[in-house]
Order: C-alpha cells, then structure tokens, then sequence
C-alpha cells in the first residue's frame, strides 16, 4: 500500500482509495494521482463538516495488464487493516464489465469485503460505481448507440437524494465521462449479497442515465459523475478519448468541453460521501 496522507482533526475517517487509472500526465504533475486528488477533494470536505473531520488516505494502484504497460496488483482482504472502514474505487479507462484478470479479482475482492467486512463502508466512482453495482448482480453495459454522457451533466434527484445532499434543490450537477452505465438496481434477486433487509435507492438520474448513483445506508453510497475533476481534467480526458477513437464525433467532443468550465457540485457529494463514511447517514430520517 502507498503511504498513508494524514490530516488531523479531532475525529477522522481513513478511506483507502483503489486506483483504477492514472491521470493525464499533465494532470498527474500538478495533481498527483487519482488518490491524490480524492485525498485533496475530501480533506477540504472534512473541514466544512461540523464538527471538523480529519481524513486518513491509504492509495493502492490496482490495474494489473502488463502488455499495456500497468503492473499494479489487486490487494488480497488480508492485506487491508481492519481499521480501514471505507474504500472508494476511482474511475477507469477499463469497461467495468469486462473480464480483464484483474478486474475479476477486484470483484473477487468486493464480494469478499461485502461478506467477511460488514463494518466497511464501499463507494465508487464511473467504474467504481458500476463495478460495485456489477459485483451485487447489476447490469452494466454500452448504452444503446454508444451516446457518450460528457462534461457538465445537470441531474434531477430523488427525495432521498435531497435528504443525503441536504439540499431542497430538485438538481445537482457533476461533469460525466463515460458509455457504460448501470441499467438495473441491485436487490436480492440480483445477488446473496443482500438481504430483504437491504433497500437500495437510486439517488438521481439524468435523461442518458436513469442509475447516476446508489446508496443503500451504511453500506453503499456510488455516484456515475465525477466529483473532482475540473475544467482542465475534462478538456483532457475529452482530448484524449478523442486521439484514442472512444469519442467519434469531434462536434459531440467540441460541444462538451465549452461546459468544462461551469461549476458542479463535486465538493457537495463528496461532502455526502463524507459524511457516509462517517456514519452520519444514520441520521438521515426513515423514508
């Protein structure tokens, strides 16, 4: 495991984030990694909480495919201290149902978490959401034409949504970046993961897709959008999925980075994902 980053505060959290991915290199040289950048976002999350939390990030590059040049390793459970109570898994350039060496053990060891852990608190992020959704029974797979959902990305959300964002807003906006989406809500018939005790809420969902996060309480909490990327992390990632042939139309790839610049809402979730990993979704009032 990398080093762990701590801030202190009179109560903390200590999250270890999956990488998944690395940065643009640009990116990477201002930012640092993904768990850099996750580290950065909810430590200044931690200071608007009240009272004040401290976030302790352990980081773990995991994409283990040697012929394109990436030799992370997927840890085994028993590599993961039993005082790790939350894990976050970052976005990927992988399709999160796919069937790469790694992201089978990485599935392997969700489920092994979900079982032998029931004190830890799981979250993820584009992949990390549909991996985790994949990992309980969901569908994930291309969206129908191969639409892509990019950059500032409005979402209308649910009641509970509104009780998580502590919000009256009916919207919430993230920017997006991927094809794949999750198209069915884990449950019991998905999975023996859950039980009937476990309702799973779909927090907010856009006009491309209807699953943009889910949450069931002190368990699970996803989102579809990104909560930490700026306006130069977008135009990067468009740039680059464009050189590479993922995003086809130069007009769809022009149209999204003229709405990297507006401001999302990436400090609000992560405060909410916080605020889960805390254990103050308890508080939240029964539906």
């Amino acid at each position: 495991m990398s080093p762990i980053k701590l801030n202190e505060g009179p109560d903390s959290v200590r999250m270890l984030v999956l990488e998944t991915d690395e940065p643009h290199p640009d990116t990477k040289e201002s930012k640092g990694s993904f768990g850099d950048i996750f580290n950065n976002l909810f430590t200044e999350a931690g200071k608007e909480h009240d009272p004040p939390l401290g976030v302790e990030t352990d980081m773990h590059y995991i994409v283990d495919d040697p012929e394109n040049d990436h030799h992370g390793h997927v840890p085994h459970i028993s590599e993961i201290g039993k005082d790790v109570t939350a894990i976050l898994i970052t976005g990927s350039m992988y399709d999160a149902h796919g069937d790469n060496p790694w992201i089978q053990k990485l599935i392997e060891l969700l489920t092994a978490l979900w079982k032998e852990r029931p004190d830890m608190k799981f979250s993820g992020v584009c992949f990390g959401h549909q991996i985790l959704a994949r990992t309980l029974g969901a569908k994930v797979e291309p969206t129908e034409g191969g639409d892509w959902e990019l950059a500032y990305t409005k979402m209308d959300l649910t009641p509970l949504g509104q009780r998580l964002f502590r919000t009256e807003n009916r919207n919430l906006s993230l920017h997006q970046m991927h094809q794949d989406q999750v198209t069915t809500v884990p449950s019991p018939s998905t999975t023996s993961l859950l039980s009937s005790k476990d309702e799973v809420d779909v927090w907010a969902s856009s006009d491309h897709t209807k699953i943009q996060g889910l949450y069931i309480r002190e368990r699970l909490f996803t989102s579809q959008g990104h909560l930490g990327f700026d306006e130069k992390m977008v135009r990067r990632q468009i740039e680059a999925r464009v050189e590479s042939g993922g995003i086809k139309s130069e007009d769809r790839a022009a149209e999204a980075k003229e709405t990297a610049h507006l401001k999302h809402d990436g400090n609000v979730v992560a405060g909410a994902i916080l605020r889960f990993f805390h254990g103050d979704d308890r508080k939240i009032e029964e539906r």
